[in-house]
């Protein structure tokens, strides 16, 4: 059994460009742990029968990215309350041979930045671009630390909707055309839309104007392909403080390693500058 728990995963489809086998593997060597951590190409009609063999094929757990995170909210027995407000599992694991699912990415979201923006929730309101599952974490994460004024703004405005009611009376739901108005007293931007995204159709297009923010305010992008997105350059050179998106996914890959391994990991500069590297010679390969 100790061999089983130390055996560990990510799936999703497509999943050649997951970070995450280099981070969880940057750990195992760290820490001296014998274990192992792959990533599987799953595809959705294979999901909830992968998810249901996870123990007979010896796994402790695994992380699980698009498009697979509702297929493993269904496949989770037990769910934590994160996973419970967001709809959506990134981590499962076991407890006496019961499958559990977690949702790390609100935690990952705020911890990243804890540490990039200290202070990041004494700012006032905050305006959320998009309303998928990446907005749904972030929106958990705002209220959990407080913020009691989140506006989400979605090209189509039904969806925005959607997400201020699952969420309550401190998200308010609005169409794409008033973000200029919403950014003018507000704190924080966070854009969970694929604009800006390398590869993506509208690359180069700001999703938001960030000079419509006040002086104090901080954008930050879920996005970490490119490293700093057209919104965040857009941002920088307003003179606002930003914080890119890689410390998301580092940290929303803490607490899962520890369940599988047992050890908590730290989230240093030297894997955070690996990886920028490793991304870095993804993209001269590509060009």
């Amino acid at each position: 059994m100790a061999d089983m728990a130390k055996k560990a995963f990510v799936c999703g489809h497509p999943i050649a460009h997951s970070r995450s086998p280099a981070i969880h593997g940057y750990w195992l060597r760290r820490y001296g742990i014998a274990g192992s951590y792959e990533a599987i190409d799953v595809t959705p009609e294979d999901a909830a029968g992968f998810f249901a063999a996870l123990g007979q094929r010896g796994f402790a757990g695994g992380n699980v990215t698009i498009p697979h995170k509702e297929a493993a909210f269904a496949a989770a027995v037990r769910r934590d309350g994160a996973a419970e407000r967001i709809g959506a599992v990134n981590t499962l694991w076991f407890e006496d041979g019961v499958l559990c699912g977690g949702n790390t990415d609100a935690e990952g979201f705020a911890a990243n930045l804890d540490e990039r923006a200290p202070g990041w929730t004494k700012l006032g309101a905050a305006v959320v671009l998009g309303a998928g599952g990446a907005a749904r974490a972030v929106i958990h994460a705002l209220k959990e630390r407080g913020f009691a004024d989140i506006r989400v703004t979605n090209r189509t405005l039904a969806r925005a909707v959607e997400l201020a009611d699952r969420f309550g009376p401190d998200v308010s739901a609005h169409p794409v055309a008033v973000t200029t108005e919403l950014l003018s007293d507000a704190g924080l931007l966070v854009n969970t839309t694929a604009l800006g995204m390398a590869g993506k159709a509208g690359a180069g297009e700001l999703p938001a104007d960030p000079q419509a923010l006040p002086r104090h305010a901080i954008v930050t992008d879920i996005v970490y392909v490119p490293l700093e997105t057209p919104l965040l350059a857009a941002a920088r050179r307003c003179g606002l403080k930003t914080v890119d998106g890689l410390g998301m996914l580092l940290h929303q890959a803490a607490p899962g390693f520890e369940r599988w391994f047992g050890r908590r990991p730290e989230v240093t500069e030297e894997l955070r500058g690996m990886i920028i590297a490793d991304m870095a010679k993804a993209s001269a390969a590509k060009s």
